[in-house]
């Protein structure tokens, strides 16, 4: 199995926030753990690493929300290398409507914010497929 990373070129995409979020600024952990486990058990991992209270209080993570009819349902954790780079560390939903389509719109919203804040590049570690078809999708090279 070949694993390949990714990143978005934020300058070569034109989205706009099409979710209702926020920034989570005092983390609910048990919250948002319920999520990550829902989203687990739907995605039928085998294994699964935990998210520690830290990964979400970390002070150069971005903890954004996605709401439906109010509720929060979904988040990410974004970690911030510097005022350039992110990766998109984590994205979990509840999946309670999956036609929401949460996983696609909320990676689209947050191209938007960030390449508004002046950032240049989201990584997002494995290029999955579905991730391919995201405006300034990129391949990362080796270092040979």
């Amino acid at each position: 199995m070949s694993y390949q990373f990714a990143r978005i070129d934020l300058a070569a995409t034109t989205y706009q926030p099409t979710c209702d979020w926020y920034y989570i600024t005092d983390p609910n952990i048990d919250q948002l753990n319920t999520i990550y486990r829902r989203y687990c058990a739907h995605k039928r991992f085998a294994s699964v690493m935990p998210i520690f209270e830290y990964r979400y209080r970390a002070p150069m993570t971005d903890v954004i929300g996605y709401r439906h009819l109010g509720e929060l349902v979904a988040f990410s954790l974004i970690e911030r290398y510097d005022n350039h780079n992110a990766l998109c560390a984590q994205f979990a939903w509840d999946y309670g409507m999956p036609r929401l389509r949460l996983g696609i719109k909320s990676l689209q919203t947050e191209c938007a914010i960030y390449r508004e804040r002046g950032f240049k590049y989201l990584y997002l570690e494995q290029a999955h497929l579905y991730k391919q078809s995201m405006q300034g999708f990129e391949i990362l090279g080796s270092l040979e």
